[in-house]
């Protein structure tokens, strides 16, 4: 089983035990070289009776496609993914009542690098899992404002005279939620929500992305 990480500093691992964030988009980059070629670039390829794009090919320095050079998702439909979470986070019993700190703490140890960190986590271990419901490539700026609260934006429900959008922060010492700036739209949180967690001009260089549909299992 495959690992799947979300950014915990905007609470988008919570947002997706809590069934309020069921999609995600993961920019596509190209690798430096492939098959001993060196990758200049890639073609979107879209079909040409509705334009939905079929695949991602890299090409080389004459602009000629690489054989076999498709960039492909990381995850397919159908899949069912571990949702990363360091140990010490992993709360919960299992299907016998043991809490899983305890299971994981005897087969680990509190002393791996998984215990704070989930990127060394394994993925049998994760206590919640998601199972992918749809794959597509697009442009970062062709998402909707629905897709947008998928995403993890919140929609302001206190009924205020802004009733704006945002996204929230990690909690704080007192765990009271540490929210950012509100914004008029929900492109306009999420721009400000994706070059937070990816970094600054994501949303302006406007890359293609691979955009999972998901849906929480356990």
């Amino acid at each position: 089983m495959k690992k799947i990480l979300f950014n915990d500093k905007f609470l988008l691992t919570q947002a997706v035990l809590e069934g309020r964030k069921t999609q995600t988009r993961r920019v596509i980059t190209c690798p430096k070289t492939f098959h001993g070629k060196d990758v200049c670039g890639y073609y979107v390829c879209r079909r040409a009776a509705d334009g939905v794009i079929t695949e991602v090919c890299m090409y080389d320095e004459n602009e000629s496609f690489i054989d076999e050079g498709q960039i492909l998702p990381k995850y397919k439909v159908g899949e069912v993914v571990a949702v990363a979470q360091s140990y010490r986070d992993c709360g919960g019993v299992n299907e016998y009542g043991v809490p899983m700190w305890e299971i994981i703490s005897q087969r680990v140890g509190s002393t791996n690098a998984g215990w704070d960190n989930k990127m060394f986590v394994r993925a049998d271990l994760m206590p919640h899992q998601i199972r992918i419901t749809d794959v597509r490539v697009e442009r970062l700026q062709d998402i909707s404002d629905e897709d947008c609260l998928k995403e993890g934006v919140v929609k302001d429900t206190c009924k205020t005279y802004f009733n704006g959008y945002t996204v929230k922060f990690s909690l704080d010492q007192y765990n009271n939620i540490l929210s950012s700036e509100w914004f008029r739209t929900p492109r306009e949180a999420f721009a400000h929500l994706i070059n937070k967690a990816s970094k600054k001009g994501t949303w302006e260089s406007n890359p293609y992305v691979f955009v999972y549909d998901f849906e929480l299992v356990k």
